[in-house]
């Protein structure tokens, strides 16, 4: 069973995460991440390659995906906090992004190209 991660560990570890766009998530001892890939594609091969290293750890996000969006939230359900199998995969997670833009700010909605005003996929 996996065990929280401790305060040292916080310190060390969470810090580069946040830089790279992961936050806190109120309420909860988790952290969220929101990509925007170029389309649909994208967003679903980083899901891909993400849904694989998730079961071969054992380890599977809570996600949503809305066209060329996909909003991760990582949190260790067997210790209602965050373990280092949380930031493995947030690490893991990052590689498989690519050049995908990160929302940086959660408390924006969350648009997919087909909901932004005046855009269309095809203007990707």
């Amino acid at each position: 069973m996996s065990e929280l991660l401790t305060k040292t560990q916080r310190d060390t570890l969470l810090p580069a995460l946040g830089e790279s766009g992961w936050g806190a998530v109120p309420g909860r001892d988790a952290l969220r991440k929101i990509w925007k890939f170029r389309n649909f594609s994208e967003a679903w091969a980083f899901m891909s390659r993400a849904a694989l290293q998730a079961e071969k750890s054992d380890h599977h996000p809570e996600w949503r995906n809305a066209y060329n969006v996909v909003d991760v939230t990582l949190i260790t359900h067997h210790c209602d906090g965050l373990s280092l199998l949380d930031i493995d995969l947030a690490l893991k997670m990052d590689g498989y992004a690519g050049a995908a833009t990160v929302q940086v700010d959660h408390s924006e909605p969350i648009m997919c190209l087909c909901q932004t005003p005046g855009a269309s996929p095809n203007d990707v």
